[in-house]
C-alpha cells in the first residue's frame, strides 16, 4: 500500500501538473486559434470553425510539449514545499531528498506509460480529423504529405506482377501525368503504359487516353482501360498522413504498407521510437528539475527558477534535435539517435545526484 508520505507528495505533484497543463493547454488554444482564423480569413466560416478546429489540435500539440511540463511541475512543486519548510519537516522524519525524487520520477514514469497508450492515441484521432477538416478548405493539397521531390512512387505487386508507377501529383481522386512499368515475378518487363491522367477513385484504376508499349513496339494507344491495383485514393492519401496523427496500431500498420510499396521507413520508427521513450524522456525531465531545484539556493525568486528550467528546456531541446537530423538521414541508427540524448541526460543526472542528500 502506497503510505501516506507518499500518497500526499504524489497528488501534490498531480495537482501541479494538473494546473501548469491547463496554463498551457489555454495558451496553445489562444495562440493556435489566431494561426486557424488566419487560414480562413478568405474564406465564408465563422469563428465557431477555427475553435473547433483548435480543439481538435490542442492535445496533440500538448503532447509535443509534455516534457517541458513536467520540468516546471515538478520546479513548481518544490517551490511549494521549500516555501511550506515542508522539505525540513520531510527530512526531520527520515525522508532524504533521494527518496522524494524517487516518488516524483516513478510517477512521471508511470503517467508517460499512460500518456503514449491513452492519451496520445485519443491526440492522434482528433489530429487525423483536424487534418482532413483543414485538407477540404485547402486548395493546394498543403497538407497532403509529398513522397519525394520527384512525385509519388509506387511498388504494387499483384496477380504475380509487379507494377512501378510514378506520377508527378494527385489532383482530385486523379493521379497526373503517370507512367506504369510491369514486371513478371523474375522482373522481365512485360509493358510500360502512360497516362495523362488516371481514376483511382478505387482499386480498379481506370486509364483514359493512354499508351501501351509491349515488345519495343510502337505504342497502342487507349481510350479507356481498367488496371486493378492494391492501392486506391483513400489508402495513398493515408500512407503520407501527418504521422502524429496515427495511433501506435496505425504507425505499425502504416510500416508494413510503406516496405509494401518500397519507400523508407526511417520516418516511421523514428516517430514510433520516440513515441516509446516518451516515458522515460518525462521522467528524466522530472528529474532534472528535482535536481536543480535541490541544488541551487532556495533564496531565489520564481522567476529565476523558471528562467533556469526554460534554459535546460531549449539546451536538451537542441540535444534532441541535432541527434533526431543524424537518425533522419541515416548517419545514425535510428535507435541510436533516440536513446543517446536520453544516455547522455541519464549521466548528467547521475553527476547531479552525486551530493543530493547533503542539500
Amino acid at each position: 500500500m502506497i503510505k501516506k508520505y507518499q500518497n500526499y507528495i504524489i497528488k501534490s505533484f498531480g495537482i501541479n501538473l494538473i494546473q501548469v497543463t491547463i496554463v498551457f493547454l489555454s495558451l496553445i488554444i489562444v495562440l493556435n486559434v489566431f494561426e486557424e482564423i488566419n487560414f480562413f480569413k478568405d474564406g465564408n466560416v465563422g469563428f465557431s470553425y477555427p475553435l473547433l478546429l483548435t480543439l481538435l489540435n490542442a492535445p496533440s500539440l500538448l503532447f509535443e510539449i509534455f516534457p517541458f511540463i513536467f520540468l516546471i511541475t515538478t520546479q513548481f512543486f518544490f517551490i511549494r514545499i521549500i516555501e511550506k519548510n515542508e522539505l525540513n519537516i520531510f527530512k526531520n522524519y527520515g525522508l532524504s531528498n533521494l527518496k522524494i525524487l524517487t516518488i516524483i520520477t516513478a510517477t512521471s514514469l508511470i503517467l508517460g506509460i499512460l500518456i503514449i497508450f491513452l492519451f496520445y492515441n485519443f491526440s492522434s484521432k482528433l489530429k487525423f480529423l483536424y487534418l482532413e477538416l483543414k485538407n477540404s478548405y485547402s486548395s493546394d493539397n498543403k497538407y497532403l504529405a509529398v513522397v519525394t521531390d520527384n512525385g509519388l512512387w509506387i511498388k504494387d505487386e499483384i496477380d504475380n506482377k509487379i507494377n512501378i508507377i510514378h506520377a508527378d501529383r494527385i489532383n482530385d481522386n486523379f493521379l497526373i501525368d503517370v507512367s506504369i512499368v510491369v514486371f513478371s515475378k523474375n522482373f522481365k518487363l512485360i509493358e510500360n503504359m502512360q497516362s495523362d491522367k488516371i481514376d483511382i477513385n478505387n482499386k480498379v484504376w481506370i486509364i483514359e487516353n493512354g499508351n501501351i508499349f509491349k515488345n519495343n513496339s510502337s505504342p497502342e494507344q487507349i481510350k479507356k482501360f481498367a488496371f486493378k491495383s492494391n492501392f486506391d485514393l483513400e489508402k495513398i492519401n493515408h500512407l503520407f498522413s501527418n504521422l502524429s496523427s496515427l495511433s501506435l496500431w496505425d504507425l505499425k500498420k502504416l510500416k508494413k504498407d510503406y516496405k509494401t510499396l518500397g519507400y523508407s521507413t526511417i520516418e516511421i520508427e523514428f516517430h514510433s521510437q520516440r513515441i516509446y521513450s516518451y516515458p522515460f524522456y518525462l521522467m528524466i525531465m522530472s528529474l532534472i528539475a528535482g535536481i536543480l531545484m535541490l541544488n541551487i539556493k532556495h533564496n531565489k525568486s520564481k522567476a529565476y527558477y523558471i528562467l533556469i528550467g526554460i534554459l535546460f528546456s531549449v539546451m536538451i531541446y537542441y540535444i534532441n534535435y541535432f541527434f533526431g537530423l543524424l537518425g533522419k538521414n541515416e548517419k545514425i541508427p535510428v535507435e541510436i539517435s533516440i536513446w543517446t540524448p536520453l544516455l547522455i541526460l541519464t549521466f548528467m543526472n547521475f553527476v547531479g545526484l552525486v551530493k543530493i542528500n547533503e542539500k
